[in-house]
Formats: structure tokens, C-alpha cells, sequence
């Protein structure tokens, strides 16, 4: 090597060092707000991360400290059920079997924008007697009917977001339960309604430290097939943002019966997956509206058999023509299938409704 080339190495290499160090020195700097990236060495994350506590979980491994996590089923399956026990626990730091609650308890602020108060009462009291006495660390916020929006605000949404901010401020919660992000993210099926909507759920946990459980709908599918992601609404854009979620599956053994079922999970392995199912039956033994748990199995045992699942199809189409004025023989004709088929199925439907 000749003097001129160590002389261009030596260059270099000082002007390697100074980078480095100026780097080295920027690292160690507050991180810059106008920045959308933070540009840190491994070894500096895991020397953050380090002090940082470890997740604790709040319903076993389903739903873990500082999770936005989602539970999706259909309607009427008995997702605010669930979603009440859960924060009910939460609140007075029991645990729900076979689930471990690893937190104490803590305040928990419940969004209802299902039930109404008469509607509530029902479920946790005994014939409208002996009402069961909540921890005073449960909060419930739930739609002003008399509210309007005040000047500042573009839209109804845009004031309810700013409210359950306010609300999370004033009850000090760590823990929100939303039921559910139909009220706060309309239309949140599409990919471009489902991103703000996520967007301002993600702001929320990380400006407060919180851990959101948000309730969602599964569109019409096919109850013959496993659960999937795909079969919540505006799957794609919910799941991406979610750190975690699960499901609630109707089993076709009982009227009464349901499973869980994990879809994402991000702090742990899947342990409840198709294979291994958690069961409950809902039942009301005194004063409150809760899931039992039953034990563990495969979901195949649960699923609906084909033929009655195209029973199903075939029941709510003929109702639906028959709704908009159509006779027996031109439903049929519209089916494919014979005219007293088309009376049958319209009499079971008429008997489920009057059982409903």
C-alpha cells in the first residue's frame, strides 16, 4: 500500500469514526417529534424494552396488558356477555375459569352503545329482584340521547371519539371495553373507514397506557366452516392494526353452547386453535348473565352439517322473497326447488321466530 492509498485509508477511516459518532451521539438524543421514524440500534431497543414490564394477562392467554385485541362473532352469540364478565373480573381482579388474570384489580370503563339500562338490568338482576352489586372500579358510558354536537366538531363521530376520551380521563381506566366499533368507525367493513378507525384506537392505547378489548360483527358466512380471519368485517385492516383477537363460535350442540377460538396473537403461541377450542355454556345460575366453561375440544364438532347449512340459506332467501311479495310457486321458480318445499321452510322460519 503506498503512501498516498494509506493516506486515503486513514481519510477514511476518520471520516468513518466521525460518522459514527455522530450518529452514536444522535441515538442518544430525545427522539424528534417531527420524525414518523425512530432510527435505533437493536442492542438500544432491547436495552429499552428491558426496563419495560413484562404484558400481564387479563383473560388468559386470549388478551394481554396493553393489547388492542377484538372479539368477533355473530350477532346475537353473545359477545357483550363475554365482553361484561371479562371487565366484571377486571374490575375486582378475579379471574374467570380456566383463564388466569395475572393484573390486580383496576378501573374499567365498558362503552355500551347495545343495551339500554332496562335491557342491562335484565341480565343481572333475578326477576327484576336482587340486583348484582358491581365493583365500584366498573364504569359504564354509554349514548347521551339528548346530546348535541357542539360547535368545533365536524361530525357525530368526530364528538363521540373526543367523549370516550374524556370519559377514559375522568374514570382513570386502564382498561376500555368497546361495544362495539360499529358506533365509532361507520361503514368500518371498508378498508377506508376501518384505518381511521384503528388509527384513533392504537392513539388512544398508546397516549393513556391502555388495553382495549373492541367488539365486532361477522358478516353472513358459511357456519358449516372453521372461523378465519376473513370472517370479520373489514378483516384485512381490522386484523393488521389488532395486536391480538378472538372468536366466539356457536356450536351446534346446544342452543346455549359456544366456543372461543384464537385468531391472532402476538404476546404467545396459539393455544386455542381449531383443534383446541374452549367451551362454555351461557347460563344464568342467580343474578348474572355469564359464560360457564365446559372444557376443551375440536371446533369440527361444533360446525353445522352442510345440508342443514343450506337448509339455512335456503330459509332465509324464501323468507326474503316472500317479504318482498312473491307467491309460493314464484319463489320456487326463483329457487329452483318445488312449491310445498317453499311452504315448509316458510313455517320453520315462522316457528323459530316465535320461539326467538
Amino acid at each position: 500500500m503506498n503512501n498516498q492509498q494509506q493516506g486515503s485509508f486513514r481519510l477514511s477511516a476518520e471520516q468513518l469514526q466521525a460518522d459514527t459518532a455522530h450518529w452514536q451521539n444522535q441515538a442518544n438524543q430525545p427522539e424528534a417529534k417531527d420524525n414518523s421514524l425512530r432510527v435505533r440500534s437493536f442492542n438500544q431497543v432491547m436495552k429499552a424494552a428491558k426496563i419495560l414490564p413484562i404484558p400481564q394477562m387479563l383473560f388468559g392467554k386470549f388478551w394481554y396488558e396493553g393489547e388492542l385485541c377484538i372479539l368477533f362473532s355473530d350477532s346475537n352469540a353473545g359477545k357483550s356477555i363475554l365482553a361484561m364478565q371479562i371487565g366484571n373480573n377486571i374490575s375486582c381482579g378475579k379471574s374467570m375459569e380456566p383463564f388466569e388474570l395475572e393484573t390486580q384489580a383496576q378501573p374499567v370503563l365498558y362503552c355500551d352503545f347495545e343495551l339500554s339500562p332496562k335491557q342491562l338490568e335484565a341480565r343481572y338482576t333475578q326477576e327484576w329482584e336482587a340486583h348484582y352489586e358491581f365493583n365500584d372500579n366498573f364504569y359504564r358510558a354509554d349514548l347521551n340521547p339528548d346530546a348535541e354536537l357542539p360547535e368545533g366538531f365536524n361530525d357525530f363521530e368526530e364528538y363521540l371519539n373526543y367523549s370516550i376520551e374524556a370519559a377514559i380521563i375522568d374514570t382513570n381506566a386502564k382498561v376500555v371495553i368497546i361495544d362495539n366499533i360499529t358506533y365509532i368507525g361507520t361503514e368500518n367493513e371498508q378498508a377506508k373507514f376501518a384505518l381511521p378507525l384503528m388509527k384513533q384506537l392504537k392513539a388512544l392505547k398508546n397516549k393513556y397506557g391502555l388495553s382495549i378489548l373492541a367488539l365486532a360483527h361477522t358478516p353472513k358466512r358459511d357456519k358449516s366452516k372453521p372461523i378465519t380471519s376473513n370472517d370479520l368485517q373489514g378483516s384485512k385492516m381490522l386484523m393488521n392494526f389488532c395486536d391480538s383477537a378472538f372468536t366466539i363460535g356457536n356450536s351446534n350442540q346446544s342452543e346455549h353452547r359456544r366456543y372461543l377460538k384464537q385468531i391472532k396473537q402476538r404476546n404467545t403461541g396459539q393455544v386455542y386453535g381449531e383443534g383446541n377450542v374452549c367451551i362454555f355454556d351461557i347460563a344464568k345460575p342467580h343474578n348474572f348473565l355469564q359464560y360457564n366453561f365446559i372444557g376443551y375440544g375440536d371446533e369440527r364438532l361444533h360446525l353445522k352439517d352442510i345440508k342443514e347449512q343450506q337448509t339455512d340459506e335456503y330459509t332465509e332467501r324464501v323468507v326474503e322473497l316472500k317479504q318482498k311479495g312473491l307467491s309460493l310457486r314464484e319463489i320456487a321458480a326463483e329457487l329452483g326447488i318445488h312449491y310445498s318445499k317453499v311452504n315448509r321452510l316458510l313455517k320453520v322460519a315462522q316457528i323459530v321466530k316465535d320461539q326467538a
